[in-house]
C-alpha cells in the first residue's frame, strides 16, 4: 500500500524504535518453526536494539544455531491496541561486550541492574535489515535498514560526552526537561529525566515510559548539544 503524503515512515518508525521498551522477539526454533517471546530493549546511539537475554531462555539457545530474528515493536495505546502504529523489524543478534549498550540499557531499564551482572545474561545488539510499518489506515510502508538507523559519522565527541552531558542535564535543569515534555512534547507532567542523546534527538522518561524529543538540527559535539538545549527550553518556556 501506498503511504499517504503527508507520512514519514522513516521518522515514524526511528520514533517507535526510540520510544518502545518491550517487543515481542521471533527467533527460529531448530525445527524451525518460529517461537515469539516478550523482551525489553532499548538502543544504541545508532538506533540498533538493545536486549539482554539469558543463555537459559529458549530464545536464546535459538540464536545458538540461526542469529535471524524479527522484532515488533509498538505504540503504547489505551484503548484499541491496532489504532497505534507497530513495526516488524528484520534482522540479526549478536552478543556485544559494548560498554555503552550496558549503559543506555540500564538507564532505560534500571530494574535490570539487579540480575544485569550474572553469569548467565548477556547483552545482544540487533543488526536491521529491513522493516515493516503500520501506522494506519493508508500508512503502511517497507522500509530499508538505513531508514531506521542514525548516523554516528563525524560525532565522535558527541557520543563521547553523552554520558557527563544527560547527568548533567538531570542533576541541573530538570526544569527544562520537564518542559521538553509538557510543552514541546505535549505530555504530563512529572519527574522527567533524559535517559539516552544521540545526534538526532534526546530520550526522556517519566516512570517505565519514554518520549523521544527531536533535535531541530543535527548535533555532533557537545558544544552545539548545548546550544540546542537552551535553543529548545527557550522555545518550551514561549509556550507557558
Amino acid at each position: 500500500m501506498r503511504a499517504a503524503d503527508d507520512f514519514n515512515p522513516s521518522r515514524t518508525a526511528k520514533r517507535l524504535l526510540r520510544e518502545a521498551g518491550k517487543g515481542a522477539l521471533a527467533t527460529l526454533s531448530p525445527g524451525g518453526a518460529p517461537y515469539a517471546s516478550l523482551v525489553t530493549i532499548a538502543c544504541a546511539a545508532d538506533g540498533a536494539p538493545i536486549l539482554l537475554l539469558s543463555r537459559l531462555a529458549r530464545h536464546t539457545a535459538n540464536l545458538g544455531a540461526d542469529p535471524r530474528v524479527s522484532l515488533l515493536l509498538e505504540e503504547e495505546r489505551a484503548r484499541d491496541p491496532l489504532e497505534g502504529a507497530r513495526v516488524s523489524l528484520s534482522g540479526t543478534l549478536s552478543r556485544t561486550e559494548d560498554l555503552s549498550a550496558r549503559r543506555r540499557f540500564l538507564a532505560r531499564h534500571p530494574s535490570a541492574g539487579a540480575y544485569a551482572g550474572f553469569s548467565d545474561f548477556g547483552f545482544w545488539r540487533m543488526e536491521i535489515s529491513g522493516a515493516h510499518l503500520v501506522a494506519g489506515f493508508g500508512r503502511i510502508a517497507d522500509l530499508k535498514a538505513g531508514d531506521l538507523s542514525t548516523s554516528l559519522s563525524a560525532a565522535e565527541r558527541l557520543i563521547e560526552a553523552e554520558e557527563g552531558a544527560v547527568a548533567h542535564m538531570n542533576e541541573d535543569h530538570r526544569d527544562a526537561i520537564a518542559l521538553y515534555a509538557t510543552k514541546l512534547l505535549g505530555d504530563e507532567a512529572g519527574n522527567w529525566r533524559i535517559v539516552s542523546l544521540d545526534p538526532e534527538g534526546c530520550d526522556l522518561m517519566l516512570g517505565g515510559r519514554a518520549r523521544r524529543l527531536e533535535f531541530p538540527q543535527r548535533v555532533a559535539e557537545a558544544g552545539t548539544l548545548r546550544e540546542v538545549m537552551v535553543r529548545l527550553a527557550q522555545k518550551a518556556r514561549a509556550q507557558e
